[in-house]
């Protein structure tokens, strides 16, 4: 069954889009999809993640290795006992609004972000109180030596918002996107699904160091940056191709072979973890409350088929078997990884869908009809899903429909949804550390909320792990586990090309789209 739509043909002869002339240092680009929120902390989606690292600043920042480096603090000091951190921040730092970013902002700033996201939910179960030593000087006080709290804060998206901002319920989206950082959002611009626009934060003071992804000085050479959404990837390439954009961040994959042959256009790989795909199930419904269910799918996944409806013949992008850790990095292991691996076995799991108990429950699955990969691989669950004898309701939106409906908990025929698919930043589930789709938090987990202690438990355990060996062996473990437990499905790693004009240089390397340092020539 083809389930690939090569649009290679229909991108190259289309019709050049109007040459509209553009100053110098406007940084036009295709975003992966539409700003739908602009709170990097109440969304995992990466286009928010981005607009995040251009209008806030962290204390620590990540860089290649995965090793924090200070960015907003000027230095730490930790306790003999390892418990309390003292953290004071560089002399200068302002808002957009022009005022100082304090003590008091950091402290609001990394109790919001410690109720959503992974990192932060794993360092504030250990913190046990923190305090204003002075403006620029304050302290965290730990319950226990936490040995990844610099970690946790260099790439666990901790952006710094001033206190009035970062009080806001973690659980509602905030409305004000003042922030540190080296660009300032223009809301009065912002049309979303069509347009987000950021300009160049004249007062702000990079460090004097190489950039390094998340790490080092901050410059910035454009002066505006006009996110223009595109949902139709060949309209994009005919954008690249006239000149009218200089970036497609995410371009569609079947196009890059055409666009890297066109004049003035390079393609390129600029992340160095990949993405890991994922069917994530609801947990609070049926059928997918049932784990027998899931695990009677298992024998049905084909990875392989996966990754060739998301990549096609560029087999180079691509890697399987995948289980539940991103593929190249520490904690990548086989335990329990057979069941995907074997010989692919249809009629074990339809006998195993009927002795799970399943009856015949219409199951919602959602499909971004604006992501070309994402709507690809949600086809060959469908097909899989039937196949196993499953009632499937295939339900097509835009990808930022898809992310506000996906946050519903009601029951799938109220609006709610049973099931969808999506990829991970592999920077983001490198180890248990940041890996929000492996949490069974119950109400604090990621969209789906499994309720599983056991899991939670192995998951502190890896965090308590003394050093790699013994993070390895939890690991082992975690991932045994969740094939039982099935919190997501892996469906593969690949590696998503960006495409841009060759007179944008000196693009900084990075799990996502990272719009300091570059030049436009």
């Amino acid at each position: 069954m083809k389930r690939r739509t090569f649009l290679s043909a229909t991108a190259a002869a289309a019709l050049p889009m109007p040459s509209i002339a553009q100053p110098a240092k406007v940084l036009k680009i295709a975003p992966e999809a539409n700003l739908a929120s602009i709170d990097p902390v109440w969304t995992t989606a990466t286009v928010a993640n981005v607009h995040g690292y251009m209008v806030y600043d962290t204390l620590f920042g990540s860089d290649e290795g995965l090793n924090p480096q200070p960015q907003m603090a000027e230095g730490h000091t930790l306790s003999d006992d390892k418990r309390t951190y003292t953290i004071k921040l560089r002399d200068g730092l302002a808002f957009h609004d022009g005022e100082k970013v304090r003590s008091q902002d950091c402290i609001a700033s990394i109790s919001r972000w410690s109720k959503r996201a992974a990192w932060g939910q794993a360092l504030g179960a250990v913190m046990d109180e923190m305090k204003v030593v002075d403006d620029r000087t304050f302290t965290m006080h730990l319950k226990k030596p936490f040995a990844h709290t610099l970690s946790a804060l260099g790439h666990g998206y901790c952006f710094i918002m001033p206190e009035r901002v970062a009080q806001t319920d973690p659980f509602r989206q905030i409305t004000e996107t003042t922030g540190s950082g080296p660009f300032i959002f223009k809301r009065d611009e912002w049309i979303s699904g069509a347009k987000a626009v950021w300009v160049k934060n004249e007062k702000y003071i990079p460090r004097n160091e190489a950039p390094n992804m998340f790490a080092g000085g901050k410059r910035v050479f454009v002066d505006r940056v006009e996110q223009i959404v595109m949902p139709d990837g060949a309209t994009a390439a005919a954008a690249l191709r006239a000149g009218e954009i200089d970036w497609v961040h995410v371009p569609t994959i079947d196009l890059v072979p055409m666009l890297g042959k066109l004049p003035g256009v390079r393609t390129f790989v600029n992340d160095p973890f990949g993405w890991i795909g994922v069917i994530r199930p609801n947990f609070l419904h049926a059928p997918f409350n049932n784990r027998a269910l899931l695990r009677a799918i298992l024998p049905a996944i084909d990875q392989q088929e996966f990754l060739d409806a998301v990549i096609g013949d560029q087999k180079e992008l691509g890697r399987v078997p995948v289980g539940f850790f991103t593929e190249g990095g520490p904690m990548a292991n086989k335990a329990g990884l057979d069941v995907l691996t074997g010989k692919r076995d249809l009629a074990l799991a339809r006998r195993l869908v009927q002795e799970s108990g399943y009856k015949g429950e219409k199951i919602v699955l959602m499909s971004p009809s604006d992501q070309p990969a994402l709507a690809q691989m949600t086809q060959v669950v469908r097909d899989v899903f039937v196949k196993v004898g499953l009632n499937v309701e295939f339900i097509s939106m835009d990808w930022s429909t898809l992310v506000a409906r996906r946050a519903s908990r009601e029951p799938p025929d109220k609006g709610g949804w049973n099931a969808f698919c999506t990829s991970w930043g592999g920077m983001s589930v490198i180890d248990p550390g940041g890996h929000f789709p492996i949490r069974g938090n119950g109400n604090g987990a990621w969209f789906g909320w499994p309720d599983d202690p056991k899991m939670e438990e192995l998951r502190n355990a890896w965090l308590d792990s003394p050093d790699r060996a013994a993070q390895k062996k939890v690991c082992e473990e975690l991932q045994a586990y969740a094939f039982q437990q099935v919190p997501v499905i892996p469906t593969g790693q690949w590696f998503y090309p960006m495409a841009a004009r060759t007179n944008l240089t000196d693009i900084v390397r990075g799990p996502f789209a990272l719009h300091w340092n570059l030049k436009k020539g």
